[in-house]
């Protein structure tokens, strides 16, 4: 084995070898006189920039420089592409020359090898420190809830579950208007999880609830007059700007007995997005899904 040979070897080992170990490599052997290698390139590299974060990156062999490990690989034609991982080649991915043929087959691999992401093992470092979040949040002290959030938001700052924290510990702060710029500032894949759109619904029903103190007021109005469904859709949001989310169930399971279609729903709907607001998963909505239920279908 010649001198340059062994130089190969070492580069090959180096920049693919070690990176296989704990992640898949893209391996593209090419060439500059190669056409289609230089069309294929900007596509990989798009690629592996988009997986980066899944345990993906990008190695390429120019075969007029590195003739004996294109030999090993039995290259006969450019642009050749496999991945790699663990120093074996698991896929031919020549075929592949679009960017969504590449990620179809970036896919299928990573869902059968054990590689942590990026993005698994940060998870795995915040999510002890969302549950702080939560916890404090939860314990009625917001203004500490958001000190917490903003410092995993530097960390993580388009984690859902980071700015969805964020934005309900800021919205119990009563800073309504940078809550929803929190969640505004999610790219839009990321806006469609559950969480985002608990705090959105969070943040509709401060919008739309009413003033905190005039309960009692409203209590009477309804006792006077219970068909008053305006009178009713007042109170339930003046209960929920109370925090009294029960009170305002009950109320407005109320008006949907004495008129489901008042309104265009309006009192369904309010009650729907109290349920969003609250958490899809939490007992409490189960057992209001329930009278909403018999109150429709009783």
């Amino acid at each position: 084995m010649s001198a340059a040979d062994k130089a190969e070897i070492e580069a090959f080992q180096r920049d693919v070898i070690e990176p296989s170990m704990n992640a898949l490599v893209i391996l593209d052997f090419w060439a500059e006189w190669c056409g289609p290698c230089k069309q294929l390139t900007p596509v990989l590299e798009k690629v592996a920039a988009a997986y980066a974060n899944k345990g993906v990156v990008l190695a390429k062999v120019n075969v007029d420089e590195s003739k004996f490990i294109a030999s090993q690989f039995q290259v006969r034609s450019i642009p050749t592409v496999y991945a790699l991982f663990q120093g074996r080649p698991v896929a031919d991915l020549t075929q592949a020359r679009t960017e969504g043929q590449l990620t179809k087959l970036l896919d299928q691999i990573l869902r059968q090898l054990p590689i942590q992401s990026a993005d698994d093992a940060l998870g795995e470092d915040i999510a002890p420190l969302i549950e702080m979040g939560e916890e404090v949040l939860e314990g009625g002290d917001p203004e500490r809830a958001i000190s917490i959030f903003t410092q995993v938001l530097d960390m993580a700052p388009e984690d859902p579950a980071v700015v969805s924290g964020l934005a309900r510990a800021l919205l119990a702060a009563g800073r309504i208007e940078e809550a929803g710029a929190a969640l505004d500032a999610l790219p839009a894949e990321k806006a469609k999880d559950a969480g985002v759109a608990r705090a959105r619904a969070a943040i509709a029903l401060a919008a739309e609830a009413g003033p905190v103190g005039e309960t009692d007021a409203l209590r009477e109005k309804v006792a006077a007059a219970p068909e008053d469904q305006e009178a009713r859709y007042e109170l339930a949001g003046a209960l929920m700007a109370s925090g009294d989310r029960d009170g305002a169930a009950d109320i407005l399971l109320g008006s949907i007995e004495l008129d489901r279609e008042w309104n265009e729903s309006a009192a369904r709907k309010r009650l729907l997005t109290l349920f969003e607001a609250t958490g899809l998963e939490d007992p409490w909505v189960s057992q209001q899904r329930r009278r909403l239920s018999a109150v429709l279908f009783g």
